[in-house]
């Protein structure tokens, strides 16, 4: 059954399935308001299907559910003249863009539920997809106009170094499996993740990379992971190896990536995000060789839209009933 024949096509893939909320820490249920006013029609069901009733935004509203994915200050306005406000549905996976912004309202006490975990699968799947064309060495071939000798790599029994431990991660760890590729997940914490062959901290990141054949980026852009792939460490990566990034574009310093691919230190890169974003026309990197850029359509508006509104019924149930939120996000670590 096709997509559009009302099958879910996709589904959440959470590193923590819930977190419940008690005590002052939870936030006061109340009026939910959507925002902006015209793009709520579709998530109106989602809120009150869970007994959230919606109010125009004013002295009723306790909770928000946020909706625009390209301008933040609409929020910042909002909670600006609303002090009561005590939740808020934020429509991104990542918050790294404007955690900043947030931070105010987080101190004052204001609890932010993100989209992380809820856009897993897709993007992991995007990021096996750059990988296999990375690796069959699809850049190249699509610039041919001349048939050429056979060459390319198999996925097969390779290393893949994952960067991140969250939904992305451990929704790719799957999609990995049947490869029977060895996996090294690199984390902040030293708790081990399910479905990994070995979980190794941040610090031990250099030790691991020389040894991959391909690593993924898919770790939230904090003050710690801005510039993780720099020359450096494009240097320390096996001349065979693939970069894919579906993570954030500071992760990888543009300029390293487009010399370690002009002179080969790594066979390839596929990112689908970018610094800046959008890359501009006439950027470098649009021609820059063994590269594929995709603009940032790991998840597409159409795959985003229905996990995106069965994260609203979820939140809106822990809001107004459970007290059992979903991708409770902190402004202050910025994701």
């Amino acid at each position: 059954m096709s997509a559009s024949s009302g099958q879910v096509q996709h589904q959440a893939r959470l590193a923590e399935e819930s977190t419940l909320l008690q005590g002052e820490a939870r936030p006061e249920a109340g009026g939910v308001t959507l925002l902006p006013a015209s793009h709520a029609q579709p998530f109106e069901d989602a809120v009150r299907s869970s007994g959230g009733q919606i109010v125009d935004l004013g002295p009723q509203t306790r909770g928000i559910v946020y909706l625009s994915a390209s301008k933040v200050q609409g929020l910042i306005d909002a909670l600006e003249a609303n002090p009561q406000v005590t939740w808020v549905q934020l429509p991104f996976a990542g918050i790294d863009n404007f955690a900043a912004k947030l931070r105010p309202y987080a101190a004052r006490g204001v609890v932010f539920t993100s989209a992380k975990g809820a856009y897993a699968e897709p993007v992991a799947e995007h990021a096996l997809a750059l990988t296999l064309a990375l690796l069959r060495e699809f850049p190249r071939r699509l610039a041919a106009r001349t048939w050429e000798k056979s060459s390319g790599t198999s996925l097969y029994g390779r290393h893949v170094v994952i960067v991140g431990a969250g939904g992305i991660a451990l929704e790719l760890l799957d999609l990995l499996r049947p490869f029977r590729v060895t996996t090294t997940v690199v984390r902040a914490s030293n708790q081990p993740v399910d479905g990994a062959d070995r979980t190794v901290t941040a610090d031990k990141f250099d030790e691991v990379l020389p040894g991959a054949d391909v690593v993924v980026l898919a770790a939230a852009a904090t003050d710690k992971t801005r510039g993780l792939i720099n020359e450096t460490r494009l240097r320390a990566m096996k001349e065979s190896a693939v970069l894919v990034n579906i993570a954030r574009g500071p992760l990888v310093d543009p300029e390293a990536l487009q010399v370690a691919l002009e002179q080969s230190w790594i066979a390839g890169a596929g990112i689908d995000v970018t610094s800046p974003e959008p890359l501009p026309d006439g950027h470098p990197l649009w021609t820059t060789p063994r590269l594929i850029v995709t603009p940032h359509t790991a998840d597409t508006p159409e795959m985003v839209q229905p996990l995106l509104q069965e994260r609203v019924r979820r939140n809106v149930e822990a809001f107004v009933s459970t007290g059992r939120f979903v991708g409770v996000a902190d402004p202050i670590k910025g994701y």
